[in-house]
């Protein structure tokens, strides 16, 4: 089969299109034929060498999947030759999504909606089921809350966007100005441009000093520190970035806070619950471009590069 390997850490370049075996699957596991996949900040961390004991070389990346089920172990029950499913592959757990064909346990994998294509599938796994388990598993976002989501436009922003407005919630985010339309109609109450605002300003001033209940980081740098200002109290913060150096944490003493940091778990009840939103229209892929699995190098510029593009909003899929 066509598969995307690296034999190095690096740049876009070592992303190499070479032949390998066709995975054998386990009893428990299913063979699919990927449709599509998607591209992810992991994806890049990954291809550059942030995580070099997690993924030995050579290495086939990537963490999203839309596909057809063509062949299943002898001990699969939930799944048939011919189901068109969709998933996140297990995270540092064995090859990724940039190949034509992926051997996964059944226990990790759902049918894929029935409303969307391959392409739009494979924009979700990774992306929503990381907002599910910020929003849903460790926030316990309830109705008549509010919440502020750093990066709106990106990934897992412009999912959570969605699921905390399905959710009952009153919707804050940051990102460009030129994305404020497009954010607005995903559901946002509130679009703080960060490049022209101060974002701890202007949320003091739409909750009238009250702070907002949820805070979303799928960001960085100094969120953890900075935002717990504009926290309510008992507000929750939850994290899926890593943090490089320790923060000064003193305003969210104050505000008898709680952390969560996010590693994103993989299951099938997750992928079932966003399912049934997206089924519904609650829930809408954004998809910024697509590419071939040939072009998956500039895939990776693109999003690499996204401080310098203006216009990028959502995911980059790419489809086989």
């Amino acid at each position: 089969m066509k598969a995307i390997v690296i034999h190095r850490f690096g740049g876009p370049e070592v992303l190499q299109a070479v032949q390998v075996a066709e995975p054998v699957v386990n009893p428990s596991e299913v063979l699919v034929r990927v449709k599509a996949t998607s591209v992810n900040p992991l994806d890049y961390q990954a291809r550059r060498g942030d995580y070099p004991q997690e993924v030995p070389l050579p290495a086939i990346i990537g963490y999203d999947v839309a596909g057809d089920v063509v062949a299943t172990g002898t001990a699969v029950k939930d799944f048939k030759v011919g189901d068109a499913v969709y998933y996140s592959p297990r995270i540092f757990g064995g090859q990724g999504s940039y190949a034509e064909f992926h051997a996964v346990e059944e226990s990790i994998i759902a049918l894929k909606p029935a409303n969307l294509s391959y392409a739009e599938a494979a924009s979700l796994p990774l992306a929503a089921g990381t907002a599910w388990e910020m929003l849903v598993t460790r926030a316990q976002l309830g109705i008549g809350e509010s919440i502020l989501i750093h990066g709106g436009a990106g990934g897992v922003g412009s999912i959570a966007i969605q699921l905390a407005k399905a959710m009952g919630a009153t919707v804050l985010t940051t990102a460009k100005g030129i994305h404020t339309p497009r954010l607005r109609d995903l559901g946002a109450d509130h679009v703080i441009d960060y490049r022209h605002e101060d974002y701890l300003s202007k949320v003091d001033e739409l909750t009238q000093g009250r702070g907002v209940d949820v805070i979303i980081d799928s960001i960085g740098g100094m969120t953890l520190s900075e935002s717990p200002r504009v926290l309510a109290q008992l507000g929750r913060v939850v994290t899926l970035v890593d943090i490089a150096t320790p923060q000064n944490l003193i305003h969210a003493w104050g505000k008898n806070a709680t952390y969560h940091f996010v590693f994103t778990r993989q299951n099938r009840g997750k992928l079932d619950g966003i399912t049934r939103l997206v089924e519904h229209g609650l829930i809408k892929p954004v998809i910024d471009s697509s590419f071939s699995l040939e072009e998956i190098a500039k895939a990776h510029q693109r999003l690499e590069g996204n401080d310098r593009v203006k216009d990028l909003l959502g995911k980059i899929v790419i489809e086989l």
